[in-house]
């Protein structure tokens, strides 16, 4: 009976953040054109200067268009913990925890909200992907599992900081802080090989470097770290979020 409980309560948050993300509808189209514009304007200025330095053959923006995915999926799961600081001001939590569903259950609740967000707009995207020059074909079904592993580490670390905090202000503060460092030390935007060692050292400190790898060599063939690797670095860290995210859930304070 408590199972059915906490599964009831488990599908209920889910719905709730699924149907939160479809009624804001310039959230939604925000999120697939500020990509696309990445793709297009970025890509087609940096494509001419890597063909203008002699990279013959090279097409910027299939190499981009993984890049662009995870950024897309990194912004959205990271400023998803901002609906948990909004859910305090609301007394949403607190009306949820009268009933008899744990906090762990409300954590999973969440993770699952912000993961279906995510793979939503990462679905729009890869339906485009052709345009870019990536045929579909059975690696874009596979690079799924490497984004689903990515977007639950970092939607967990969302929620993380927002158990932590009272103000939508400070929070969007400290995202911003941590959301670009993420994404500009990722590969997203230019390739990993031949860089210098010490900005190396801060590539491979960064998970988001791994889903980006992964994806890239799925989708284009250009990685450079390897799938094993990629797949071994995202379970340790979504399960080491998850872990975090279950005990700091346990001990907000509403």
């Amino acid at each position: 009976m408590m199972i059915m409980s906490e599964l009831s309560g488990l599908y209920a948050i889910w719905e709730r953040e699924i149907r939160i993300y479809f009624r804001e509808k310039s959230r939604l189209v925000g999120s697939i054109v500020s990509p696309l514009l990445w793709l297009f304007l970025f890509g087609t200025g940096m494509g001419s200067a890597f063909s203008g330095a002699g990279a013959t053959g090279f097409n910027y923006q299939t190499f981009l268009f993984p890049g662009i995915i995870t950024m897309t999926v990194l912004f959205t799961s990271i400023f998803y913990g901002a609906y948990v600081v909004m859910d305090k001001r609301l007394d949403f939590l607190k009306e949820v925890l009268v009933s008899p569903v744990s906090r762990t259950t409300i954590f999973f609740g969440k993770v699952l909200g912000g993961v279906t967000d995510a793979t939503i707009q990462a679905t729009i995207l890869m339906v485009l992907a052709p345009i870019f020059g990536i045929p579909f074909s059975l690696n874009l079904l596979f690079a799924y599992v490497f984004l689903f592993l990515m977007v639950t580490g970092l939607v967990s670390i969302g929620l993380i900081i927002g158990s932590l905090m009272d103000s939508p202000e400070g929070f969007s503060l400290i995202m911003s802080f941590l959301n670009f460092p993420l994404f500009f030390l990722s590969g997203a935007l230019f390739p990993l090989t031949n860089l210098p060692s010490w900005l190396l050292i801060f590539t491979r400190l960064n998970p988001v470097t791994y889903g980006v790898d992964a994806m890239r060599q799925l989708m284009t063939g250009m990685g450079s770290i390897g799938l094993v690797t990629d797949a071994v670095v995202l379970v340790a860290f979504a399960t080491i979020m998850i872990a975090v995210g279950t005990w700091s859930f346990a001990r907000m304070k509403l």
